[in-house]
């Protein structure tokens, strides 16, 4: 009776601790394969802006407890002046970056402040820099009119315009507007205009200085813009159609609303012209400038991870918004927890939600995390049936022994009027005693198996499952109910006249 007890301990331990691992390996598994990057990414669809408000909305279709991280990247490739080089720098966030890459390798640090970046290591040993050493990072681009710089005397808009002044002959202009959308600086090339008349619009200083702190659009004040024109056309060249074209200028300017501006003595045309050139500018569309901006950085960490990754340069991605002008993302890697199955429900609710983004697994990972998962699970099943199945062979068997060993006191008692029914009773009654018993030792033992087990290969513990318990029990006296089924058979068979006879 005591093999037949440790058998199902032996089988119930099996049971609990393999039925625990088989729930947990998703969880095992899926911690494991999320060290090997993430599984699904968020991409914009053509046409569509990834944007950080449409990046939260769609996140908000993952359960939050199945999300390890979520991590944006922004693409640009940045100048290195004093190198005469260029790279490819991602502006991210650094705390998501270490949920779903966890393989990188960084020496050093990962930023934490503003303008601190993270080296590739190919990058890092092409220009000899090490972590703490100050690097130059530059972003040009063009952009139209209006759009803005940042950092320094480029704090605000850029306008470049022109217009025919005098004599049909182009007056050009560099606006600069601060933050309110006001002029901040300005520059005239008037230089093509009559010399000591039309060419003071880009040298007297008090011309200039007027302009400043002005809002957009301006025109001249009115009765210069209405009676000047004629008296500096003439004075300019004696020209009648001079004169008429000088006589229009004034007029449009007058019909325009904005800040107004006094014309410099004697070149009215000159002065319309400088206030058409800058009015053109900050209504075209078409119109580019050229955006330059640079900032000093210093270097955090120095990133391997034996990947393309070590020839790009990292930075928040607040930095990299601020040195382009730019706050739309190109993709974002999530991490998730979940099955195959469920990643494809969060992939396909994503999509359909009409926010622009375009979700999409990470095939290498995901179906390598599944055929994985599988083959473990059912090597799982199938230990555990082989498991229960010799248990219930050992069982039975060792019954059987314990039947013989008492044949003739069951026969005796058939022989005194016991039935069928209660020699039956006795020994599933007796079964099912060693099967509770041993289920109960069994569930507990179990658990600390899965916990070594967990430890050992996957490097993290589980948690109990008290659900298990029951069940444990539950399956080991079934198990042994059956296993006393052929001795039962054999007990109730036993003829009392053959067993009693000589005695």
């Amino acid at each position: 009776m005591l093999i037949a007890l440790l058998s199902i301990v032996v089988g119930a331990t099996i049971l609990s601790g393999l039925v625990t691992i088989y729930i947990d390996v998703p969880r095992q598994m899926g911690a494991q394969f999320r060290s090997y990057g993430a599984n699904m990414l968020l991409l914009p669809e053509e046409g569509a802006s990834l944007t950080a408000d449409s990046l939260q909305e769609a996140l908000g279709k993952i359960p939050e407890q199945n999300m390890v991280g979520a991590t944006p990247y922004r693409y640009v490739r940045l100048d290195m002046p004093s190198r005469q080089q260029s790279f490819i720098s991602a502006g991210t966030d650094f705390s998501q970056v270490q949920k779903t890459s966890p393989y990188f390798s960084v020496e050093g640090a990962y930023p934490k402040d503003t303008r601190e970046i993270l080296v590739g290591k190919e990058i890092a040993r092409t220009l000899d820099v090490k972590v703490g050493s100050s690097v130059e990072l530059s972003y040009k681009t063009t952009g139209k009119a209006g759009d803005k710089a940042s950092g320094g005397d480029k704090a605000g808009t850029v306008l470049q315009g022109s217009a025919e002044g005098f004599n049909k002959v182009i007056v050009k202009t560099d606006v600069v507007l601060d933050e309110e959308g006001k002029i901040a600086s300005l520059e005239v090339d008037a230089s093509s205009q009559t010399p000591g008349i039309g060419s003071l619009v880009g040298t007297d200083k008090a011309f200039l200085d007027q302009f400043i702190g002005k809002s957009l659009p301006l025109k001249l004040s009115g009765s210069q813009a209405e009676d000047g024109a004629a008296k500096d056309a003439a004075q300019e060249e004696d020209s009648t159609e001079a004169a008429a074209q000088e006589e229009g200028a004034a007029k449009d300017a007058a019909q325009e609303e904005g800040s107004t501006v006094d014309a410099v003595t004697g070149a009215t045309i000159s002065s319309q012209a400088v206030i058409d050139a800058i009015n053109s500018a900050s209504s075209s569309s078409d119109d580019v400038v050229p955006i330059e901006n640079t900032e000093h950085f210093t270097v955090a960490g120095i990133l391997s991870t034996g990947g393309e990754e070590e020839g790009y340069v990292y930075m928040s991605l607040k930095d990299l918004q601020r040195l382009t002008m730019d706050e739309t993302l190109d993709a974002a890697e999530l991490s998730v927890s979940a099955d195959a199955e469920e990643l494809e429900a969060y992939s396909k609710e994503i999509s359909d939600a009409d926010l622009g983004i375009t979700a999409r697994l990470v095939k290498r990972v995901t179906r390598s995390e599944a055929s994985v998962l599988g083959k473990l699970q059912a090597l799982v099943f199938l230990v555990t049936a082989v498991v229960l199945l010799l248990t219930m062979i050992c069982v039975s068997t060792t019954m059987l022994a314990v039947v013989s060993e008492r044949r003739r006191e069951i026969g005796l008692r058939k022989a005194l009027g016991a039935s069928d029914g209660s020699i039956r009773k006795e020994f599933l009654g007796e079964g099912m005693f060693l099967g509770g018993l041993g289920g109960v030792f069994g569930a507990l033992l179990g658990f600390g198996f899965a916990q070594l087990v967990s430890v050992s290969v996957f490097g993290s513990a589980i948690t109990f499952r008290p659900l298990l318990l029951p069940v444990t029990i539950l399956v080991s006296m079934a198990i042994a109910a059956v296993s006393c089924q052929m001795p039962i058979r054999r007990a109730v068979a036993i003829d009392p006249a053959i067993v009693l006879k000589g005695e």
